[in-house]
């Protein structure tokens, strides 16, 4: 069971989307200074519990094939198992992190695209 909700995973894909380019610079820099979209990215991954981080991993490896969606569970399981780093990190080191997780919610069935319009409303 996913023990992330999709507003959570679909403010990643958002933020993700905003710093694309910048994503790759700010991991392999290993620094976080500065403010904007990659250091509010950052501290809103770090701020998941362990449980909303790794479904949030296995989510991005649905969509990136790594694990089939009906492996939900072992994906869970494997990425609390081989947590090695912080989340944040790793999952801001994946070049196309927006379309992973775009496609692992999709593979879900669930509507990532119902689910950041929402998000976007203004209020």
């Amino acid at each position: 069971m996913l023990e992330i909700s999709p507003e959570k995973i679909a403010h990643v894909i958002i933020r993700a989307r905003e710093y694309d380019s910048g994503v790759n610079a700010w991991a392999h820099s290993g620094q976080r200074t500065g403010h904007g979209t990659a250091t509010e990215l950052s501290e809103f991954i770090a701020a998941l519990n362990e449980d909303e981080q790794a479904s949030l991993v296995a989510v991005m490896w649905v969509g990136r094939d790594t694990f089939d969606a009906n492996d939900l569970e072992e994906a869970i399981a494997t990425a609390k198992a081989e947590r090695r780093s912080p989340t944040e990190d790793y999952l801001m080191g994946e070049p196309q992190l927006a379309d992973y997780l775009e496609a692992g919610i999709e593979a879900l069935g669930l509507s990532p695209e119902a689910v950041e319009d929402d998000l976007q409303k203004p209020v």
